[in-house]
């Protein structure tokens, strides 16, 4: 493995079965595919790289999520294309997914960064970025 690359990422989600719903399909258009599967528990992996969804338990289930507040603010994840964007733009409307930043899209990370945002069900920001043109 290289030094420094991301082993995994694991989130506390409120409701599994909508966060594993909303992930999985997007996941696996990335590339990833389903690695571990348990009653509380789910993850997708990418190489060597995973992300895994836990249910949060009961005591701290009252403490929701705001990118804004203090911890992540997104997850960002490469596309393969501008292409690939456009499309998984339409397929986020075509679900009811709500795009963040109409007004400004695809552009909303200015100049040429071309992506596309949107959150999951316990609102996490998360945006699809395509390679940046040859300068």
């Amino acid at each position: 493995m290289s030094k420094g690359l991301l082993h995994h990422i694991e989130l506390y989600v409120s409701d599994l079965k909508k966060s594993t719903d909303f992930w999985g399909w997007f996941l696996e258009d990335l590339g990833y595919h389903s690695f571990q599967k348990w009653e509380n528990g789910q993850s997708w992996k990418l190489e060597e790289t995973y992300i895994v969804f836990v249910q949060v338990k009961e005591p701290f289930s009252d403490n929701s999520y705001h990118r804004k507040n203090v911890g992540l603010n997104h997850l960002a994840f490469y596309a393969s294309s501008r292409q690939h964007v456009d499309d998984m733009t339409q397929k986020l409307t075509n679900k009811g997914i709500p795009i963040l930043y109409t007004k400004q899209h695809p552009f909303s990370g200015g100049g040429n960064h071309y992506a596309v945002y949107f959150e999951d069900p316990d609102r996490i920001k998360v945006e699809l970025v395509a390679p940046e043109l040859s300068k």
